[in-house]
């Protein structure tokens, strides 16, 4: 399929096409969320902002925000992912799943790393929490955790289902696409593999704008990032996104339920038992290590002949003692090139 600009565009060219997609893509998700809230919640364009970032001052402050939310994340930041693999000419399922489909087992063990990888991150969160920021710093910080507090009050089953589609699953689509799927692969392109994947999570972290959480969060964006680029499939950081926020509101919820005897604070910054911290890092370490080995071993239905196996560096590699077909090479996206012989 043809596409509108080049597909052999530099990586910076691609990253800043990216950019300037997003800007369209915000503009357009802004103006449906005014549309959609002066329609449903009767807030116009001058309220809109006093209406997000006090939500608890107004009656329909907590719905205003979540549409908004949602309809930015998944239009703004996916929108923009998917419209640049569409202006390149690439199909959706070879840019963003260059190989073929891998084992519902991974996705799934994905997420349980996450999941398992809480008590580890306490050591973060606390040592994060203790840094002495700026008057600016704290005061921003301050209002983002009163917000997210105002939309984390489950008040209702439905609320919490409600919150569970726009703060887990919109996040785990559209920001993986963004970030994983298009920044991270073109950075990899551009300064490879390790490069690639460490700056995507600094740039991941540092655009949440939450300066007391940067340091856990980029060290999950790391974990995705390499959970994308050893599976080369973007459905399993999705799935290990999901879980890390999916999670946190289950937490929130039974919190707020009071449905366990034992009192906790999922919101504390204090660090869990050193033995539970432990155990999470072995837990994570083995989990991530199965799935690094399982990404080196050849799968015969890596290429379209079973008598090609995939090198370390996505290079096809030839049995020794097969014939000798049609040569093919994959490029670090996985996209199997394949040249006359």
């Amino acid at each position: 399929m043809k596409g509108f600009v080049s597909s052999k565009l530099h990586p910076l060219t691609n990253i800043g096409l990216l950019l300037l997609l997003l800007l369209a893509t915000f503009c357009v998700g802004s103006f449906l969320v005014m549309v959609l809230n002066s329609l449903l919640f009767g807030v116009g364009m001058q309220d809109m902002g006093n209406v997000t970032q006090r939500p608890a001052d107004y009656p329909n402050g907590w719905a205003v925000s979540m549409l908004s939310q949602g309809v930015l994340l998944l239009g703004g930041l996916g929108g923009a992912a998917l419209a640049l693999a569409a202006l390149t000419g690439n199909k959706l399922t070879d840019y963003f799943i260059p190989r073929r489909p891998v084992p519902l087992s991974w996705p799934v063990l994905a997420g349980l790393i996450i999941v398992a990888s809480l008590p580890a991150m306490s050591v973060l969160i606390a040592w994060n929490a203790s840094w002495h920021l700026p008057e600016w710093a704290t005061a921003k910080e301050a209002q983002a955790t009163a917000i997210l507090k105002t939309l984390t009050n489950f008040s209702s089953p439905l609320r919490f289902w409600v919150a569970v589609l726009v703060m887990a699953v919109v996040p785990a689509v559209s920001e993986e696409l963004f970030f994983r799927g298009v920044l991270q692969r073109n950075l990899v392109q551009w300064l490879g593999r390790h490069g690639g994947v460490w700056l995507a999570a600094i740039i991941f972290s540092a655009i949440h704008m939450q300066f007391q959480g940067f340091v856990p969060r980029f060290v999950l964006g790391l974990v995705l990032g390499y959970l994308y680029e050893w599976s080369r499939n973007i459905l399993v950081p999705m799935a290990a996104h999901f879980a890390q926020n999916a999670f946190q509101l289950v937490l929130l919820y039974v919190q707020q339920r009071q449905w366990t005897a034992t009192e906790f604070d999922p919101d504390s910054t204090e660090v869990l038992p050193w033995y539970w911290v432990l155990l999470s890092l072995g837990l994570c370490a083995a989990g991530l290590w199965y799935l690094y080995q399982q990404t080196q071993a050849p799968r015969p239905d890596e290429l379209p002949t079973e008598m090609h196996t995939l090198g370390s560096r996505g290079v096809a590699v030839r049995r020794a003692d097969a014939p000798t077909p049609a040569a093919r090479t994959l490029s670090h996206d996985g996209v199997d090139a394949t040249k006359a012989s």
